[in-house]
């Protein structure tokens, strides 16, 4: 197997795309300045400098446009052919450095919460996104306990779930400014555990 993450923008073939640039980095500014909260279609229309109406032709919510702001690309096919020890420490590292940009840092909490209040909106902007890498990930935790590389029982869900759950609490919540310390560390615990060996 191959990694192959292609970059789809999710722009349509009739969309501008400086309105589009524009908006996605007013936002990303705003909510460095001011979090999720505090960032609000009007703010984001002025400082893009461009209209409420030219937002909402392109996205249906702020949290739509928020989510565009900071994950730009759509995983549409994910392989890879490395060991499960290495494709466990690359999905680490890579999910570190996804929750840790500034912008990606105040957005996800405020992404989550819109989340829970609407099963649409969960399965678009959260747990959709992710849904091509769990699958592949199920698949290479089956191969590699057959193959004996890791002991059985591991639940790839859940695996998954500590990865992304551990950057995005350590950076979202803890404010970790040390990223290759934080990945280091959480590469270590869940490739050996806590007991002593």
């Amino acid at each position: 197997m191959s990694l192959k993450i292609p970059a789809q923008h999710r722009l349509g073939p009739q969309r501008n795309p400086a309105i589009d640039d524009a908006v996605l980095q007013a936002t990303r500014e705003l909510l460095i300045e001011n979090g999720y909260a505090g960032t609000s279609i009007d703010a984001i229309a002025t400082r893009a400098g461009v209209g409420r109406p030219a937002i909402y032709r392109r996205w249906p919510s702020k949290a739509h446009v928020v989510h565009d702001a900071v994950y730009p690309t759509v995983v549409t096919e994910w392989e890879s052919d490395l060991p499960i020890v290495d494709e466990i420490e690359r999905l680490t590292r890579g999910a570190v450095a996804l929750f840790g940009a500034p912008a990606t840092r105040e957005a996800v909490p405020g992404l989550m919460s819109e989340g829970r209040t609407d099963e649409t909106t969960r399965t678009t902007l959260v747990t959709g996104q992710i849904d091509v890498i769990r699958e592949v990930l199920a698949q290479r935790i089956a191969d590699a306990t057959t193959a004996g590389e890791i002991r059985a029982g591991v639940d790839s869900e859940v695996l998954l779930d500590v990865i992304a759950g551990a950057a995005i609490f350590a950076q979202s919540v803890r404010d970790v400014q040390d990223q290759e310390r934080l990945a280091s560390s959480l590469v270590d615990i869940l490739l050996n555990g806590v007991l002593p060996r």
